[in-house]
């Protein structure tokens, strides 16, 4: 039985991950962040009672900024996998909170990275870098493109994607990045724009709240589906050698698109339930996103199932029946076959 370890395995990719693994056969480990309320929500339904036999989930409190707990975890589990998700993964509060950014996102790369040499595991890694570091570099982006970081996320994220690099390449582990574009599902988190679009206009359905309040409504993203994005991160760690892949659908929306899909799905009107907020704005924004993907196809066989339409009419459908509504548009089913017996 493979071993996996997860950072950020109670955030949105952190769950489905551990679904796949799981659906897979692996034993999963996954480090978690000791807090006053429970934080595990994403992996409820995974989570069995460790008093039970057969047990295959198994989760460790920690923190990025401990290298030595890290060093003495990852020798006591010996993992053959390690899936580094752990972030703090907001752009727009990393501009609030860039120190403590800097030491999670990009120093707590290096704090994994050296705990392997000092446990002197033989782990292949997984390193989750960010179509972000692209920032104001025109689009389409690919493995080839310059990075030219635009908040201090990406600029985290830029340290942590070079030092992977050099970790590979100065001590040959077997170290990949990912630079996923934009996924998301109705597990992203709320503060994030597009589940604060469908959550918000599921509350005005439910007459929870009369309006949304979002900032810039025309950057635009290549939007995907986290579930199809984690499949890529798994492929990546089984190939033979390492190597760097952006993974993308190819495709990009803006903002305004993702709201007037919503919107026209439950016939509000977006000029009346939506206000634009000048706090919203990020300082430096990165205005558009498009992700080539071409080596990924051709190397990884990995090729997105869900499209734009699908993955708005997912999230919407899943916000309205959490608020009790059922939805009035056809919900598209989850083509990906591994997450039958997974999804709560």
């Amino acid at each position: 039985m493979k071993k996996a370890f997860l950072t950020g395995i109670t955030g949105q990719d952190g769950s489905y991950l551990a679904e796949l693994l799981l659906s897979k056969g692996y034993e999963v480990h996954g480090l978690i962040r000791r807090a006053s309320t429970f934080n595990t929500s994403r992996i409820e339904h995974l989570y069995r009672d460790p008093h039970e036999s057969d047990i295959r989930l198994f989760l460790h409190y920690g923190d990025l900024n401990d290298a030595s707990m890290l060093a003495r975890l990852l020798t006591r589990i010996a993992p053959d996998e390690i899936y580094h998700l752990g972030a703090q993964s907001h752009v727009r509060v990393s501009f609030d909170v860039p120190v403590y950014t800097a030491d999670v996102t990009g120093l707590g790369t290096v704090r994994l990275l050296e705990a392997i040499r000092e446990a002197q595991v033989p782990s292949r890694f997984y390193q989750a870098s960010s179509s972000e570091m692209f920032g104001a570099t025109p689009p389409p982006q690919n493995e080839k493109t310059p990075f030219y970081p635009r908040s201090p996320y990406a600029i985290s994220k830029v340290a942590a994607y070079w030092f992977a690099v050099n970790y590979r390449e100065a001590y040959g582990l077997h170290i990949s990045n990912g630079i996923l574009f934009n996924h998301e599902s109705p597990r992203r988190g709320e503060g994030f724009v597009t589940r604060k679009i469908t959550r918000g206009l599921a509350r005005i359905l439910a007459g929870k709240d009369s309006h949304l309040y979002l900032g810039n409504l025309d950057a635009k993203r290549d939007w995907g589906y986290a579930p199809d994005f984690v499949e890529a991160m798994w492929l990546m760690v089984q190939q033979p050698k390492p190597d760097d892949y952006v993974v993308a659908t190819g495709e990009t929306h803006s903002v305004r698109e993702f709201l007037t899909m919503a919107t026209g799905l439950i016939g509000l009107d977006l000029e009346k339930v939506v206000k634009i907020d000048p706090r919203y704005y990020r300082p430096t924004e990165v205005d558009a996103l498009l992700g080539d993907a071409t080596k990924a196809r051709q190397v990884l066989g990995w090729q997105p199932r869900v499209r734009f339409p699908d993955l708005v009419k997912m999230m919407l459908a899943a916000d309205m029946r959490h608020e009790g509504l059922e939805p009035t548009f056809e919900v598209p089913t989850d083509p990906l076959t591994w997450r039958a017996s997974q999804v709560p």
